[in-house]
């Protein structure tokens, strides 16, 4: 008995491993994809970006962007983990908040201004 009990916890135990082996390759191609969107969004805005990275729920993560020219956007992550390993990849300088230095570089145009007074005061509508 003590013989298939300890056979059963090492197929186990593989399976795990195989498992995990798995999980691994698709959480690498998938820093990898957000790499390739991160370097090509500095390569369109000004040559360079920075980042920071934020907790959205459900394990996910968003990793904001702000490119050399002011312009920003957002790209989502599976887990913290994707989320790291894609801005190292890519180079992108991390910043513990997006406030201070990192909010100050932000360019916004008459598009966020018009959705933000049409939002919080009745402003004309963007469609």
């Amino acid at each position: 008995m003590a013989d298939t009990q300890q056979a059963d916890e090492q197929t186990e135990t593989a399976a795990d491993v195989k498992a995990a082996a798995r999980t691994d390759k698709r959480a690498g191609k998938h820093a990898d994809r957000l790499a390739k969107q991160i370097r090509a969004f500095a390569a369109t805005h000004g040559g360079s970006a920075e980042g920071q990275l934020a907790h959205i729920g459900r394990g996910r993560t968003r990793i904001a962007l702000v490119g050399a020219d002011g312009e920003w956007g957002n790209l989502v992550a599976d887990t913290f983990g994707s989320a790291k390993d894609a801005a190292d990849k890519a180079g992108l300088t991390l910043h513990d908040d997006f406030d201070g230095d990192l909010a100050a570089k932000v360019r916004t145009g008459r598009y966020e201004w018009s959705r933000m007074a049409g939002i919080q005061v009745g402003g004309p509508s963007n469609g």
